[in-house]
């Protein structure tokens, strides 16, 4: 076909064209630009409802352990983790018990008798109650305990000594007297001591 539109026509139409094609890339950019948008937003949406979804499932959560008495619950885990810690101290100076108790049996005075023995601190010390039958046979156990021909304690300290007469539940023995003693450094009833000598 032959084309007999003047050149200036031509020319409007070519240009007309490629507006055209611009116009139509523009709105496609356009459409493309606000496709982005629409899912940015989207996303920060969803997350935004996520974060609050997941405080509120918090909030929930800790209300109900609160209600299940969470605090006291922590407050035994601790107590039990302090009673293990101080077991395992204890454990660590490997007390010899047995010759040790023999040992205080025997320099415990006559007329009196030791009813409990107690490690209450863990650097070297124990507590020891004894019943005897007078004020005097009393302070005569912390003496004999803190002879240092015994070889058991550095010192021994007494903490307390009651005498109820007859009113007491052990006629035989009326008083009793408690004692904190420390181990002397070189204890021959620890595996483990200050001296760095194991006894036997």
């Amino acid at each position: 076909m032959i084309n007999l539109l003047p050149p200036d026509i031509k020319q409007n139409l070519v240009y007309a064209r490629r507006n055209t094609e611009v116009r139509r890339w523009a709105i496609i950019f356009i459409i493309s630009i606000a496709g982005v948008w629409i899912i940015v937003l989207g996303g920060l949406f969803y997350m935004q409802r996520t974060i609050h979804s997941y405080t509120d499932q918090r909030s929930k959560n800790q209300s109900v352990l609160n209600a299940q008495h969470m605090d006291q619950t922590q407050k035994q885990v601790s107590e039990i983790s302090s009673s293990l810690e101080l077991a395992v101290k204890v454990l660590s100076r490997e007390v010899l018990f047995s010759n040790l108790i023999k040992q205080i049996g025997a320099v415990i005075p006559p007329n009196a008798s030791l009813t409990n023995l107690s490690i209450t601190q863990t650097q070297g010390g124990i507590d020891l109650t004894a019943v005897a039958t007078d004020y005097n046979t009393a302070t005569q156990v912390q003496v004999n305990l803190q002879d240092p021909a015994n070889k058991i304690f550095d010192k021994a300290d007494i903490l307390s000594i009651s005498c109820s007469g007859t009113n007491s539940a052990n006629p035989r023995y009326p008083c009793s007297v408690s004692i904190r003693a420390q181990f002397v450094k070189n204890n021959p009833f620890l595996f483990i001591n200050t001296g760095g000598k194991g006894g036997s």
